[in-house]
C-alpha cells in the first residue's frame, strides 16, 4: 500500500491541527479551501487534507475511501476490503502528521464530510491516543452495533447534517447520535436547516466555536 497524498495550510510551526476527510469522489482540495475562511480565527493551527487512496469510480477525478456499492455496482466485499486498506493508511498518515508537526492527539482536531465522516467516526475512536475532537457533516456512522465493544477512546463529537439531504438521510445524524451516546461519547448536534448535501454557512461557524473550544483558542 501507498501513502496517502496530501496537502497542507497554515503556519511553518503550528500548535495545533485540524484534519479534512473529504467524501466519496472528491479530494483532499475540496475541503483544505476551508483553511481560508477559518484560518484567521484559528492562530497556529496548521490544516491538513489527504485524498483517498483510490479513484472513485464515479469520479475519475476524484477520490473515494470505498465504493459503494449502490452508487458504483461494485459488491459488498470489495467495499469492505477497500475500507480496511483505507483505514490502515488514514492510520499511518494521522500518526505522520502528528509526528511532522511535532503534536500530541490532544492538539488534533478531525473533520469529515459524507464518507469522511465516516470513517472519521470509524477510525478515530479505535485509535489508542484520543484527538482532541471529531466534527461530522452529513455522514453516517458505519457499524455502530460494534462501536461499544471496539472504542478505545471516546473524544467528543459534533454532529452536523442538513435537512434536506438527498445523499445521505437526515435521520442518520440521530442514529449516530444515539450509537455513540449509547457507547459513552458526548455528542453534539446541529440540524443544517434548508441545507442539502453541503455545508452551509451556520454549519461552519458552530464546526468553528466547537474547534476553538476542543483547542483552547
Amino acid at each position: 500500500m501507498t501513502a496517502l497524498k496530501s496537502a497542507r495550510k497554515g503556519p511553518p510551526k503550528a500548535d495545533a491541527v485540524v484534519v479534512f476527510l473529504h467524501g466519496y469522489g472528491a479530494d483532499g482540495a475540496d475541503l483544505l479551501g476551508l483553511a481560508d475562511p477559518l484560518s484567521p480565527h484559528l492562530p497556529g493551527v496548521a490544516f491538513h487534507a489527504p485524498d483517498a487512496p483510490e479513484r472513485s469510480v464515479n469520479n475519475p477525478f476524484g477520490y473515494q475511501w470505498f465504493p459503494i456499492p449502490w452508487l458504483d455496482g461494485s459488491t459488498e466485499a470489495q467495499a469492505k476490503e477497500a475500507m480496511g486498506r483505507s483505514v490502515s493508511l488514514l492510520n499511518e498518515w494521522l500518526d505522520k502528521v502528528l509526528a511532522d508537526e511535532g503534536l500530541t492527539a490532544d492538539r488534533m482536531v478531525v473533520v469529515g464530510f459524507s464518507q469522511g465522516t465516516m470513517m472519521a467516526l470509524h477510525v478515530l475512536p479505535r485509535r489508542e491516543q484520543a484527538v482532541a475532537g471529531i466534527i461530522g457533516f452529513s455522514g453516517r456512522l458505519l457499524a455502530p452495533d460494534l462501536l461499544a465493544a471496539e472504542a478505545r477512546v471516546k473524544p467528543p463529537v459534533l454532529l452536523l447534517h442538513g435537512d434536506q439531504d438527498p445523499m445521505v438521510p437526515f435521520q442518520d445524524m440521530q442514529l449516530a447520535g444515539e450509537a455513540l451516546e449509547k457507547a459513552g461519547f458526548t455528542v453534539y448536534g446541529h440540524v443544517m436547516k434548508g441545507t442539502g448535501h453541503g455545508i452551509s454557512p451556520d454549519g461552519l461557524s458552530v464546526a468553528l466555536s466547537f474547534v476553538k473550544d476542543r483547542l483552547g483558542k
